[in-house]
């Protein structure tokens, strides 16, 4: 086995978001297998002697934010948009060439460049770069730009077909979902390894300790009360009024529906129609994203900013009435923690994940009775519940674990190396 110099490149590798989360599970498989990973992008909490960072490859550098406003929404494109496209695109290529001599690069693993048009010079610099040097490359794809509205109006139709993802030999490409894999195979003519997003299941999930003891307490809850947990951002696609609805169903007042991020950059009006939603309903719903941060830490205060996954271990209740995802890391999470949770049946739950024949209280886009009822067994049932939430943590380890990536990636990079081992 020859040990390999592993390229990623993005646009972020920072925080939570599922790009970066999904990267340094990949990293830590090819670490184990004595494989060394460097990091190229915009925005980085990687080691720095391990990293380049190139302002400009960050979707929200200023250049990258304008030239998306003007390419998409309409049609038309000015010249001086094509000219600040290619311009940039040159440079960022001669930044990756930079990239791939001062680290020895040996194969790349671009991650959400070639399919989502965040970035488009990033992509077209990537695409020029790979026909140029036929390198060896595993494209990672999280999001196409077909799946969302926002891109379907644009200006830039030839970078998007060129780019994102490009037709080249020497690209490896990976889909998250298989609704994915078939659109990719019809409308670029290109096959992908199913790569679905995976959990460490093998090593058993942290628990309560010493820093995250005190959150319940922290966030206000008493012993008695019941946590139900939506750990998801506030934005309309989560469905979080199915949660409203299914607490107010219950009318158990020491349900506390406890959300742990933020709205973020996508305004307050979906968040403010939950809470009097909320209201109107007799739900006790809390915003906590202020106690919950990307990392656990204490500040110099003395108050404390937990993880997302020191909230887990405190949960008593999970819900996930998403009404789409790519694939559901949430989802993963509650099997990993053995948490009861409820799920909207979204598409891709629906062909990826259901079949394999979790136990979770599922909804079709609208809350009953019964499904009421059987929330309340799963709360009131001790046996009833462990059973349930044992059994998917052992068929997630079959199908959603690391030896699945390990097995995978195992696979693609023999297909580069010709040795058939990592």
């Amino acid at each position: 086995m020859t040990e390999q110099n592993i390229g990623f490149v993005g646009t972020r590798f920072a925080g939570t978001d599922g790009v970066s989360l999904e990267s340094s599970k990949w990293a830590q498989i090819l670490w184990d297998h004595r494989h060394t990973s460097h990091w190229y992008s915009g925005k980085s909490d990687r080691d720095p002697g391990f990293s380049m960072v190139v302002p400009e490859a960050y979707f929200g550098h200023p250049e990258i934010e304008d030239i998306t406003r003007q390419s998409f929404g309409h049609l038309k494109r000015s010249p001086d948009l094509t000219t600040k496209i290619n311009d940039l695109a040159a440079y960022l290529k001669r930044t990756l060439y930079e990239f791939v001599d001062k680290f020895s690069i040996d194969i790349m693993i671009v991650q959400n460049a070639l399919c989502i048009p965040m970035h488009i010079p990033l992509g077209v610099a990537l695409t020029y770069f790979i026909a140029e040097t036929e390198f060896p490359v595993i494209a990672h794809h999280h999001d196409f730009y077909w799946e969302r509205d926002r891109f379907k109006v644009n200006a830039v139709s030839d970078y998007l077909e060129m780019a994102f993802p490009p037709r080249l030999p020497t690209i490896q490409h990976a889909t998250i979902n298989s609704a994915a894999q078939q659109e990719l195979a019809h409308r670029k003519g290109v096959s992908s390894i199913l790569m679905p997003n995976v959990l460490d299941f093998e090593t058993e999930p942290p628990g309560i300790d010493e820093f995250n003891a005190d959150f319940r307490e922290r966030i206000g809850l008493t012993p008695d009360d019941i946590l139900v947990l939506q750990p998801t951002r506030v934005v309309p696609r989560k469905g979080i009024e199915h949660a409203i609805t299914l607490l107010g169903q219950l009318g158990d007042s020491r349900m506390k529906l406890i959300v742990t991020h933020a709205s973020g950059d996508e305004g307050h009006e979906y968040q403010n129609a939950l809470i009097e939603m909320a209201n109107q309903n007799g739900v006790d719903m809390r915003f906590v994203d202020h106690f919950v941060g990307d990392v656990r830490k204490e500040n110099p205060d003395g108050s404390k900013l937990y993880s997302l996954w020191d909230t887990y271990p405190h949960a008593d209740f999970v819900t996930y009435p998403s009404l789409y995802e790519g694939f559901g890391n949430a989802l993963l999470e509650a099997f990993y923690f053995r948490k009861p949770v409820l799920v909207n049946r979204y598409s891709i739950y629906q062909t990826d994940i259901e079949p394999r024949g979790f136990r979770v209280l599922s909804m079709d886009g609208y809350m009953t009775k019964k499904l009421a009822d059987q929330v309340r067994r799963v709360m009131t049932d001790e046996e009833y519940r462990t059973d349930m939430v044992e059994w998917n943590y052992q068929l997630a380890t079959k199908f959603f674990s690391y030896s699945v990536l390990r097995r995978k990636l195992r696979a693609m990079v023999c297909n580069f190396t010709g040795q058939d081992d990592l």
